[in-house]
């Protein structure tokens, strides 16, 4: 999953030629998965309606910055799936057609990028921008993204003012005092209250599982019999959910860098989770800075580089740098190392930089941009999805004391990530809308095997979470990305994983047994 930066850090994400006369969607029916139920039956409806009316297409908006030939339209679905016929929203989606001849072309391939709140838009721009990873697939697929409920151009929620949401500094959002968590805890719950006042009617809704009906009706109104779909970090958990809901509706599913569907980890466990493996990642980069030391003059050890970190959070806590930079502002810019491979040498350069004298640069990259304000506003949308959804999709502990006890024990060992990971979900304890429970994510009737691939030491998206999808998918293979840990494989360059991304959707051809694939190249400094 992505996350975003923390409610005390001024959070931001980090943190993604079709038929024109569509033909009729495949029924919804029990036995695909749908299970029964007013849902079930309002989805068929909806999905019904979406095939009949199809998408209008046209030139994108010019401020969403997408050029031709990219196509924008909207599909609308239900609110509320048991009431199909009452209150609609709106579906942002946008198309590229495929590059190859007629004879090519297998249909729509339609991404989500992960979150809960980021945007898919961006996918048909790496046809765009002739990105080689995904030149075979592009020959065959048209490339769908779409925003889901509650993001960006689909009809959008927000909890809190866009440019209050990201002013700086933000609190530490590690706690020196009991002093300290109580104003967290403060700052959660008014979040909690902002994210009712502001977008309360739709609070309900905003699931998994509604977005995983969305995506239903989505394909529908592309005038896809079956789906093709690539989901990345929480864009797995929801393709696990629409395989779980839909599985006879599935033609080809990619799955990267995996949210564990169980219900006993969405989401408060995952979470927790995750705050044990970005610790490992952080680790393993600390590592890499040592060994190039001779670049970047930050340390020659781990241990060293780490002693220079904490320095630097120090600093920051007494004096913001350029009066806005804290700890928190340093948090969310540092986080992007363990997150990403590609971030590695960037964050260094910045680091060094700085203790070389520089201190503009690390202030102009972790500093907020007021004058930013479209940023801005995806930021702060993109931060209320994340919470509306996790929020929304279990029921999380409301006891203070339970979520003491865990980050006060997890902080001990694993420092980097912990308490500022817990400020920002801590809105779910006191959350007002209503809590579900998790679909039970299984193999239904019809679901062809599904393609799953994971770096062994992803920092969001923690290895077990691969093992656990891949045990509850029969049929499915996983490819594991040893000694490696950027989140998000199928985009980087690694033949062993790109040959057989490529051979999956474009033949439907799987390796007979799991497959091993040695690390994509480390980065150079």
């Amino acid at each position: 999953m992505r996350r975003a930066t923390g409610l005390g850090l001024g959070s931001t994400l980090i943190a993604g030629a079709l038929v024109a006369g569509a033909v009729a969607a495949p029924a919804a029916t029990a036995d695909s998965g749908a299970r029964g139920g007013p849902e079930a039956r309002g989805v068929r409806i909806a999905a019904e309606r979406a095939a009949r009316q199809g998408i209008d297409w046209a030139d994108c908006p010019e401020d969403w910055g997408l050029v031709k030939p990219i196509q924008c339209g909207w599909v609308n679905v239900p609110l509320d799936y048991s009431r199909p016929d009452g209150r609609q929203i709106r579906i942002a989606v946008d198309r590229i057609g495929h590059t190859g001849t007629a004879d090519q072309r297998q249909g729509a391939l339609v991404y989500n990028p992960g979150g809960p709140g980021g945007s898919g838009m961006r996918f048909p721009t790496r046809v765009t921008n002739k990105n080689p990873v995904y030149a075979k697939m592009a020959q065959a697929y048209d490339f769908v993204g779409f925003d889901p409920r509650g993001v960006g151009h689909s009809t959008p929620i927000s909890c809190v003012d866009p440019q209050e949401f990201v002013k700086a500094p933000k609190a530490d959002p590690v706690p020196d005092s009991e002093a300290d968590k109580r104003a967290q805890r403060k700052l959660a719950a008014e979040y909690a209250d902002g994210c009712a006042e502001r977008s309360g009617w739709m609070l309900p809704h905003m699931t998994t599982p509604n977005t995983a009906r969305d995506l239903d009706v989505v394909r529908a109104a592309l005038g896809e019999k079956k789906l093709n779909y690539l989901g990345v970090s929480y864009g797995t958990y929801l393709g696990a959910v629409y395989a779980t809901l839909f599985p006879g509706h599935v033609r080809r599913m990619i799955v990267d860098s995996v949210v564990n569907p169980s219900r006993e980890k969405i989401w408060y466990q995952a979470n927790l989770d995750q705050d044990v493996a970005f610790q490992t990642r952080w680790d393993d980069w600390k590592a890499w800075v040592a060994k190039n030391d001779a670049v970047f003059h930050i340390g020659d050890t781990p241990a060293k580089v780490e002693a220079q970190w904490v320095k630097l959070r120090a600093t920051a806590k007494r004096s913001p740098l350029g009066g806005v930079v804290g700890p928190a502002e340093l948090l969310a810019f540092f986080q992007s190392a363990p997150y990403y491979d590609s971030a590695w040498v960037p964050v260094a350069r910045t680091w060094s930089a700085y203790l070389a004298g520089d201190a503009q640069a690390l202030v102009d990259a972790a500093a907020p941009d007021l004058s930013d304000t479209a940023g801005n506003a995806a930021a702060e949308n993109g931060n209320a999805v994340y919470t509306a959804v996790e929020c929304a999709d279990a029921k999380w502990p409301t006891n203070w004391r339970t979520w003491d006890r865990d980050n006060t024990r997890l902080h001990r060992d694993h420092p980097f990530l912990t308490w500022s990971n817990a400020w920002m979900n801590l809105p779910c304890a006191t959350w007002s809308a209503k809590q579900h429970t998790p679909v039970q994510v299984r193999t239904g009737k019809g679901l062809p095997p599904v393609l799953i691939v994971q770096s062994e030491r992803d920092a969001a998206t923690p290895f077990e979470g691969a093992v656990e999808l891949h045990e509850r998918l029969e049929g499915s293979r996983l490819i594991v990305e040893k000694n490696a840990g950027s989140h998000g494989v199928t985009g980087l360059v690694n033949p062993c994983v790109n040959d057989r991304v490529d051979a999956y959707l474009l033949s439907g051809w799987l390796d007979s047994r799991d497959v091993e694939c040695a690390p994509h190249a480390t980065p150079k400094p």
